[in-house]
């Protein structure tokens, strides 16, 4: 068998140049492969602890939207009855909220247990162990004297007993 002696020759020049730890080096070492796994061990552990504290509080924002949502509904329901005085006008009761005329003053201490509809009196499904409990407190704003304008204070608490409180302004324009 015939051999090219200057093949020969270059392939031994080339194996003599090649560095003898590059020439044995293939692949990763075990100790490379255990810090990798070490690193993202954690970053996945990491990424798991918060997935689940963001889980185990999801209720809680529900129920907080909701307290907010009924609250909201409460202070737009009393912000947009009428502001002067009409005589003889009763407090607001569940017993009468529906059925009587009432003032944005009538509303203060108006208190329930359970959300109800405003406009047919029947209680909201899932809210009945939300309370509501309304203050209304005639408050001087800037240039508008107090007997004009009022703040109104809306307090729903939610089952956990945490409560959400909005208020808002109402003036005799």
């Amino acid at each position: 068998m015939y051999t090219n002696p200057l093949t020969t020759e270059k392939l031994r020049s080339s194996l003599d140049n090649l560095n003898e730890e590059s020439f044995f080096q293939r692949g990763i070492s075990l100790i490379e492969l255990i810090v990798f796994m070490v690193i993202m061990s954690v970053a996945v552990s990491g990424v798991l602890l918060i997935m689940n504290n963001v889980t185990g509080h999801s209720a809680d924002s529900l129920l907080r939207k909701q307290a907010l949502a009924s609250a909201e509904s409460l202070l737009e329901e009393i912000q947009l009855r009428d502001f002067t005085a009409v005589a003889a006008n009763a407090p607001v009761t569940l017993a009468n909220r529906t059925s009587v005329y009432h003032i944005v003053s009538d509303y203060n201490g108006f208190a329930t247990v359970g959300i109800y509809s405003a406009t047919t009196g029947a209680q909201v499904p899932g809210l009945a162990s939300y309370s509501a409990l309304v203050t209304v407190t005639p408050t001087a704003l800037g240039a508008i004297a107090a007997a004009n304008s009022v703040l109104i204070t809306v307090t729903i608490t939610d089952p956990e007993g945490n409560p959400m409180r909005v208020s808002g302004y109402r003036t005799n324009y």
